[in-house]
């Protein structure tokens, strides 16, 4: 061990506790503000109510499932030559992730004016919002990967989402006395405007956060040079190439996730207040499993902690598919927000031990960026399935994929925190 990591660890143990705390509360503050208009079932009413166009629907799901992926891979060098993540987490993050959700408060008010202006506006904004966060995604992953050792990333993830999903109950809660007790769209217009507030907040706690200054080990290239070097990573690594090639079949979950709370409050003919019920159910999953998965995780690798979110993705789909009244749906939203967790938690953190630390933001960026391309088909499959066959139908295809995706993973992909010496 050289001097330099020797100091480099020594301050990473000295600021753990205040990185911690300040972490654990931008992470709560995040996710109780984006409760208030939750993206899988908030976000998706809302917009049915401004239009009857699925299209719309998959629009968004493409928008929220491969908004924050894509760009990662065109932000991973100039990342990878930062000897400090957070400024672009937290100078950059503010214009390109916090501000828009600011502007998603009057693009709701415009609904009072013209429905489309509204659907037009919020899709905008909500589109800026997720890529903007894409875009400082790879800072913010190896910045955490930087200030927590590798057997305490578990435990941080693992409470940080228990709390904040347990405040995004609270948020859900509210969303539904709101969406009950007021007219459309002023009720979407609070709801926006109390999540904004404790975006905003998230960000204070952000900034706060004490991160080593390492310089680079890897020679300055360009754009064009970096990308070309791509291809042969992946060919040389055959352990992430097959979780590449699992991640295919694993992202089939996204043909139906966004329309899974349509889907239940038009065929029982519910109140848009369901949506915030639903909410509660998936954020209650989301928490439980979310404790349980940060331990797994350390102790046991991130491979089983996968292994059962994809689970908790293919029964989710299997039950809406055999639902036959609406309180079913409260099972299909808990084992969605099981699944969430797990991805959040090990989907997020398998990459950071598939490689060094000098190349781990190129690992996370050809990940990410990678599944967002998948995602973009995966919804409009979804929209497409649904408009010619029926919901039913998108349900049966979405958990068969989902299956195949979940067999690869148990019997191809290897541990990556115990593989030694690559095939």
């Amino acid at each position: 061990m050289t001097n330099t990591s020797s100091v480099i660890e020594l301050e990473v143990e000295r600021d753990y506790r205040h990185n911690f705390i300040v972490n654990f509360l931008d992470g709560t503050a995040f996710w109780f503000g984006a409760s208030f208009w939750a993206t899988r079932t908030i976000f998706p009413v809302y917009i049915a109510n401004l239009t009857d166009s699925k299209f719309a629907i998959a629009l968004l799901s493409v928008i929220v499932s491969t908004g924050w992926l894509l760009p990662q891979i065109f932000t991973a060098n100039w990342t990878q030559r930062m000897p400090q993540k957070k400024y672009i987490a937290v100078t950059i993050g503010f214009w390109t992730e916090r501000l828009p959700v600011l502007l998603l408060v009057p693009a709701a008010w415009l609904a009072t004016i013209s429905k489309e202006l509204a659907l037009i506006a919020s899709l905008i904004f909500m589109t800026w919002h997720i890529i903007g966060a894409g875009v400082i995604a790879v800072s913010w992953q190896d910045m955490i990967a930087k200030i927590f050792p590798v057997d305490r990333r578990g435990k941080f993830f693992g409470v940080t989402n228990f709390s904040g999903t347990a405040a995004g109950i609270l948020g859900a809660s509210t969303v539904a006395w709101l969406l009950n007790h007021h007219e459309f769209p002023y009720s979407y217009v609070w709801s926006f405007g109390i999540g904004a507030f404790f975006i905003l907040l998230s960000w204070v706690f952000l900034a706060l956060v004490k991160e080593p200054y390492i310089e680079p080990k890897t020679a300055p290239i360009s754009n064009r040079e970096y990308l070309k070097q791509l291809p042969a990573i992946v060919r040389g690594d055959t352990n992430f190439r097959r979780y590449l090639i699992t991640q295919i079949f694993i992202g089939g979950g996204n043909i139906a996730i966004g329309f899974l709370a349509v889907y239940a409050i038009q065929r029982w003919n519910l109140p848009d207040s369901q949506a915030g019920i639903y909410t509660i159910a998936m954020l209650s999953g989301q928490a439980i499993s979310g404790l349980l998965f940060g331990w797994l995780a350390d102790r046991r690798g991130h491979k089983l902690v996968l292994t059962l979110s994809v689970s908790g993705m293919a029964l989710s789909v299997g039950v809406a598919l055999l639902a036959s009244a609406p309180i079913w749906f409260l099972a299909v939203f808990f084992l969605s927000g099981v699944s969430t967790a797990g991805f959040m938690i090990s989907g997020i953190m398998i990459v950071f031990e598939f490689c060094t630390a000098d190349i781990r933001p190129t690992y996370i960026g050809i990940n990410n960026t990678f599944n967002g391309v998948i995602a973009i088909i995966m919804p409009l499959l979804g929209g497409c399935l649904a408009k010619n066959f029926g919901y039913p139908a998108m349900f049966a295809v979405t958990g068969i994929v989902t299956t195949i995706g979940l067999l690869l993973l148990i019997f191809w992909v290897r541990e990556p925190r115990y593989v030694m010496v690559d095939d």
